[in-house]
Parts: C-alpha cells; sequence; structure tokens
C-alpha cells in the first residue's frame, strides 16, 4: 500500500477559514492568503509520486477548483482528534500523514522524510513554532488513542500529543511555523 498523506482544508469562502488572522487582516485578505497557501500545497504534494495525496474536506460536501482533481475524503463531524483519528483509521495497515493547509514553508521533501523516519520510528511529528505540530505521520503501530487530551491550538499540543506516546519510538521533522496571526504572517514574510 502506498503511503498516504492527508491534506487537512477547510473549504475556502470568505469569513469561514483563517478567523484569528482574518481578525488581524480582514477576511479577504485572510481569504487570499489560505487559498494561495493551500493551492501551492496540493499542488506540490500532487506532483511528488513517493506518496498519495488525498484531500480531507470540511464541510463535508465541499467541492471545487481549489480541490485540483485530487481524491477526495470528508473530515466527519467532531473535534480535531475525532477528525484526525478518523483519517489514520481509514488507512489502518498503512503509513499515514496528516499535514494542515496554512504552512507556508512546506516541502514535499517534508512529507517524503517523515514516512522515510517511520522506517525506524512508529510517529513523526512537525513540531509548530507555536507548540503545536505542523506534520503528523504514523506507521500501522499507533496508540489507541494518540489524540486523546490534548490541549488543541494551545503551545502544548505538541507535549500533549508526545505524552500519549510514550515508550514508542518518535521522529521530529523541522520547526516550521503555521499562520494563525498576522504576527505568524509577519514571521514567515521576513524568514523568506
Amino acid at each position: 500500500m502506498k503511503d498516504t498523506v492527508f491534506v487537512f482544508a477547510r473549504a475556502p469562502h470568505l469569513g469561514t477559514v483563517k478567523r484569528r488572522l482574518a481578525r488581524d487582516i480582514g477576511a479577504r485578505a485572510a481569504l487570499r492568503f489560505y487559498v494561495a497557501t493551500l493551492s501551492r500545497t496540493l499542488r506540490l504534494l500532487a506532483a511528488d509520486r513517493r506518496f498519495r495525496t488525498v484531500v480531507a474536506v470540511t464541510p463535508d460536501g465541499a467541492r471545487g477548483r481549489w480541490l485540483q482533481g485530487l481524491p477526495v475524503v470528508r473530515q466527519g463531524p467532531g473535534d480535531l482528534d475525532q477528525r484526525m483519528q478518523r483519517a489514520f483509521r481509514r488507512h489502518a495497515r498503512g503509513r499515514v500523514a496528516i499535514v494542515g493547509s496554512d504552512i507556508p514553508d512546506l516541502r514535499a521533501d517534508d512529507v517524503a522524510r517523515a514516512f522515510r523516519l517511520l522506517g525506524r520510528a512508529q510517529a513523526c511529528f512537525g513540531p509548530a513554532a507555536d507548540g503545536g505540530y505542523w506534520l503528523v505521520a504514523m506507521s500501522p503501530r499507533r496508540p489507541a488513542a494518540p489524540f486523546g487530551h490534548v490541549r488543541w491550538s494551545s503551545e502544548w499540543a505538541l507535549r500533549d500529543t508526545l505524552a500519549n506516546f510514550e515508550g514508542r519510538r518518535v521522529a521530529l521533522l523541522r520547526q516550521l511555523r503555521d499562520v494563525d496571526t498576522q504576527a505568524d504572517l509577519r514571521a514567515v514574510r521576513n524568514a523568506a
């Protein structure tokens, strides 16, 4: 079975994406950023033949050209932990990664490296500058509740998730920044 990366994406509609960023820069500017970053991410990952790229969408019936002809699955109901767990269950016997759609510096090589690291580790994370993570990848030997008791959208998200992997081999990728606020956007642009 080919390694699979799910790009978690929200249908790009004004007022529904990047709400924290929109409070800082306006809803239209936040939408433009989101569409550009999502399009770039999908294009880069879909072009790489080392893994299969699937878009996990919300809301469930989302459609549009922005999907770039890629396979689509619904994220389904529930909190982020439930939706991520659902994606991993779709390929219970394979190696699976999930990435967000708001990481401007993400490269296809990052995803390929995560899958390579799963040769030695049972999980791999891409740490985010804010304490969360921009990628999670797991081998078929996964904990029953890998995302239980995680304080999402906090500086503790990665640390809480790693606690669920105690006693298992975990690898880390380079730290990147996901863009949630104007300060994040400024930092990404200044680093370019």
